[in-house]
């Protein structure tokens, strides 16, 4: 059984693929807001914060690396659910003999290349822009890996969404909404010990500033231990929360 869904879910996740390989239109926001945000932060606030862009550069890349691989599952994956299931492609996959949580793990697992492409295209733009990674290649590709993992087991909570919410615009809306204060309220952008104390508060405990430690650590050296393992149980959490709730979602939706 177990065998039979991870084989369905692929088979489901090439759809995805398929569907990207025609429209590469939808890699769009994958591909272009790495760029716009890394070069905004840089230019913008680098002066301010660090003195300098290139100085800047070396703090500020971890962080928005984090919140690309973020971006390309909250603001894509209930968006393109809740169009497929106003669609009636759902329905037809209720006449197969797959298990009922198979369509949303496929759809999910074939938004993967997103994450890809934002990886890929931040990479690059940041070695032009004179980012340097100043521990290995092991521990680069062990950061890359960690801010996949909290994207995609956040990503549930898009899937959520877009299978509760039926007009697919409110669903993008909310995936907005929804990503800022985790994503801005961190320590990305400035030294939490530089923000007010009610930010503080929210910093700490906030999810995606220890996976901005952990990754910092990973490309410039430093402690990783604590933050990786509280990035880990963070999204083990969010697995263990928004996968069952968004499958109760998709199966009361489509009695």
């Amino acid at each position: 059984m177990p065998f039979a869904l991870l084989r369905h879910s692929l088979l489901l996740a090439g759809r995805g693929l398929r569907k990207t390989r025609r429209n590469p239109g939808i890699l769009f926001d994958a591909l272009f807001l790495p760029i716009v945000f890394l070069l905004m932060f840089v230019y913008l606030f680098g002066g301010a914060v660090a003195g300098s862009p290139q100085a800047y550069l070396q703090y500020i890349f971890p962080g928005t690396l984090v919140m690309s691989t973020l971006m390309a599952g909250l603001l894509s994956t209930g968006v393109s659910l809740n169009v497929d299931i106003k669609k009636g492609v759902f329905d037809r996959f209720r006449s197969l003999p797959i298990g009922r949580s198979v369509p949303l793990i496929g759809s999910v697992v074939g938004d993967l290349i997103r994450y890809g492409v934002a990886l890929v295209t931040l990479f690059l733009l940041g070695y032009l822009l004179g980012f340097r990674v100043r521990t290995d290649l092991v521990s680069a590709l062990a950061a890359c890996a960690l801010a996949v993992t909290l994207g995609f087991c956040m990503s549930w909570i898009n899937v959520l969404v877009g299978v509760l919410i039926k007009e697919t615009s409110i669903v993008q809306s909310v995936g907005f909404l929804g990503i800022f204060p985790l994503a801005f309220g961190t320590n990305m952008v400035a030294p939490t010990e530089t923000l007010p104390g009610w930010l503080q508060a929210w910093v700490n405990v906030n999810p995606v500033t220890h996976a901005i430690d952990a990754t910092r650590g990973l490309l410039l050296g430093g402690p990783v231990a604590t933050a990786a393992s509280t990035t880990l149980i963070w999204s083990a959490g969010f697995l263990v929360v928004f996968v069952p709730l968004a499958v109760i979602a998709f199966r009361r939706r489509n009695q």
